[in-house]
């Protein structure tokens, strides 16, 4: 029976299916994401029941463990965000703006894993002369890299079930077209359908699939959130695209800890690792200076020492501007209600910026005393100190609450020559002592702030 084609409504951001269009999905309660899209259906009647002969179930006792099951990339900083290495078997998303360095830290990978085992990159973007020009910028490579353009879907799963690969790039999946999907290319329809063909391919034949994904202007991986449900890790590549450095960052691993982070310097040769961010973060940083605050953030298991920033001035407008960049500009305003209510600190009537120099993104809660400090030397212009370093969680009372993982944090600050650790007095019995540096343990920001004197 000839299939029959009738129009639906995706959400494009959850991927929930409705008959009629709304203005709100009724599954995620998002406002204007229903799109309206052609899918082809076949009758039940007319489907062929698929045999479960070959469907084995296996006791948990049974299942054997073996450690060599990971795959090292040959790169220590994007093997530490996945948790070890490539996982056989696993589907993993890739995302990241356009021109920050996707494909050519998916080409170095490949260049390091074709040494040993057998690689296939498909692009459905670049043709092959790009792709080889960008591979001899990288380096050399050897006949166990596959490459190949093409986006059906229907053949590109002919070529993995004959080549056989270990590891395959997809790049990237809103070009990928399957034949049983109507619609265009970069639908939801299709992006869905696609990466579920893919993920039986991975866990079917145990090949690493590694699929490119467009991210939209708010900085999520485009089509449906479905599609980050479906794959087994889900890493983003960001940074400014006009500096340097590049952060790998893992948002979801089913294989190890999420909110690890990769650094990386883009060169002319390709990605560089950065084996010490907190020294590349702090290079260049102004010494003696009112405003400037250094202090520990964690980022899964490394700690990275960041600069924060802050220029408060004396307002011209009726409303004090506030901006904030590479942390939330809400726990900003929060935290500079706690100043004025707890300390007596007038900022009301004051502008105030708050800026992690280099560009990084940090919102953990262990940042809050040094913004809370940088603001009040950039307050009364006094400098607070170029050896201190300073972390802990600011409350609404004015208390300085515990964070974990002290002792990695002041151990690095101390590779890095600090004299001096700010910490919280909640934690202070629980740290061990460091040679070389002084541990300040503070209960609430008013004794914070007696470090800032004129």
């Amino acid at each position: 029976m000839a299939k029959k084609i009738s129009t639906v409504f995706f959400c494009t951001e959850c991927g929930n299916e409705s008959s009629k269009w709304m203005g709100q999905c009724p599954a995620c309660k998002a406002w204007n994401t229903l799109v309206e899209e052609k899918v082809s259906t076949t009758p039940a009647g007319s489907r062929k029941r698929a045999s479960v002969s070959g469907a084995v179930a296996h006791r948990l006792s049974e299942i054997d463990m073996d450690e060599s099951v990971r795959l090292s990339t040959g790169i220590p900083e994007m093997d530490r965000v996945l948790g070890g290495g490539i996982v056989h078997g696993s589907l993993t998303l890739l995302g990241g703006d356009p021109g920050i360095g996707k494909s050519t830290l998916l080409l170095q990978m490949c260049e390091n894993i074709s040494r040993s085992s057998r690689v296939l990159y498909i692009s459905g973007e670049e043709s092959l002369q790009q792709i080889k020009l960008r591979a001899d910028r990288i380096g050399s490579f050897n006949d166990s890299l596959l490459l190949m353009c093409e986006n059906n879907l229907t053949d590109i799963e002919a070529v993995i079930r004959k080549e056989k690969p270990e590891v395959v790039i997809i790049d990237s999946i809103q070009t990928m077209v399957s034949e049983d999907v109507t619609s265009s290319a970069g639908s939801v329809s299709q992006v869905r359908e696609s990466t579920a063909v893919l993920m039986q391919l991975a866990k079917g034949l145990g090949i690493a699939i590694f699929i490119v994904g467009h991210v939209t202007k708010e900085g999520t991986v485009a089509g449906p959130r479905v599609l980050e449900h479906m794959v087994d890790t889900v890493l983003y590549f960001e940074g400014d695209r006009y500096a340097s450095y590049r952060i790998l960052r893992g948002v979801k691993n089913r294989f190890g800890s999420t909110n690890e982070i990769g650094v990386f310097e883009m060169g002319s040769e390709g990605l560089k690792e950065v084996p010490n961010p907190s020294e590349y973060m702090l290079n260049g940083r102004p010494l003696n200076a009112s405003g400037t605050v250094v202090a520990c953030s964690m980022e899964g298991t490394r700690p990275i020492l960041i600069e924060i920033q802050a220029l408060v001035c004396q307002s011209n407008l009726g409303i004090p501007r506030r901006a904030a960049v590479g942390t939330d500009a809400n726990r900003v305003n929060l935290l500079m209600a706690v100043l004025e209510k707890r300390l007596g600190i007038h900022l009301s009537g004051d502008d105030a910026y708050i800026n992690i120099a280099g560009g990084m993104k940090m919102t953990e809660p262990a940042i809050d005393l040094g913004i809370a400090m940088a603001i009040v030397s950039s307050f009364r212009e006094v400098p607070v100190g170029d050896d201190i370093v300073v972390f802990g969680e600011v409350g609404l009372s004015g208390e300085v609450r515990a964070v974990n993982f002290g002792e990695q944090r002041i151990a690095e600050a101390a590779k890095l020559g600090f004299k001096k650790a700010v910490v919280p007095a909640v934690t202070y019995e629980k740290l061990g002592k460091v040679k070389g540096i002084e541990i300040i343990p503070v209960a609430n920001l008013s004794e914070a702030i007696e470090l800032i004197r004129v």
